[in-house]
């Protein structure tokens, strides 16, 4: 959990450099650095997303992650909980609940997160996030020059995040393949460029109701086996 620990502590001491900043940065720069960041997430998702190597395992993933997200109302949720933040720091422009979320998906779905919180819980190797700390320190210092205070919350939801990631990997070891891993990191990538749609006001893209996609690489780890299996009895019938 060292790992975790300081990438969440990093968040919140980049955030708080940021809002410094914020003070002394006209609207008319906040709106360009933004749009800027939202380019440069667009990329970082776009190179994640490409290191896919089972396309239909995608497909499949973000579809019926998106089902089960749906069904959850994880976007409402974590909507509702920048919401009550906002309500709690006194802020009421609306910024403090888009700064959270934002932040929150951008620093969990990527693939740093989910490949460092695995090493470091199966491995107790912490450098992939003590790398992550440094990046996502400092893209808290922009984060939160453009959209205030809820940037800081969202260490929290890394904390839990990665925290449930690192505690649970030892338990499914074996099903943790450098396939899977890869697979669930391109996942993560392509929910990276739907964040950057949100940021760049493109198209509001429902990523937090797909992050179960992320994970579903690993059921079909758990399946595969059986479905090679029926694969083989339809061809031989056929």
């Amino acid at each position: 959990m060292l790992g975790t620990i300081v990438n969440a502590v990093a968040i919140v001491i980049g955030g708080m450099v940021g809002l410094l900043l914020r003070k002394g940065i006209p609207d008319n720069y906040k709106a360009t650095v933004m749009q800027g960041l939202g380019l440069s997430v667009l990329v970082i998702g776009l190179m994640g997303a490409f290191k896919n190597e089972n396309i239909l395992l995608l497909i499949f993933s973000i579809v019926l992650g998106g089902i089960i997200g749906e069904k959850l109302e994880i976007s409402n949720k974590l909507d509702n909980l920048g919401i009550w933040i906002e309500n709690k720091t006194g802020k009421g422009e609306g910024s403090v609940a888009k700064g959270f979320v934002t932040a929150s998906l951008m620093f969990c779905v990527g693939a740093l997160a989910i490949v460092g919180s695995l090493e470091s819980g199966l491995t107790g190797n912490h450098e992939t996030l003590y790398a992550k700390s440094l990046l996502d320190g400092i893209a808290s210092v922009i984060f939160a020059s453009t959209l205030g205070i809820g940037v800081i919350f969202s260490a929290a939801a890394v904390f839990i995040y990665q925290g449930i990631i690192t505690i649970t990997a030892g338990a499914v070891r074996y099903l943790l393949v450098e396939e899977v891993i890869r697979e669930m990191s391109a996942i993560g990538g392509l929910l990276i460029v739907g964040i950057s749609f949100n940021i760049l006001e493109i198209k509001k893209v429902p990523v937090a109701n797909m992050l179960p996609a992320v994970f579903l690489p690993i059921l079909y780890q758990l399946l595969e086996p059986l479905i090679l299996s029926a694969t083989t009895i339809i061809q031989n019938i056929f």
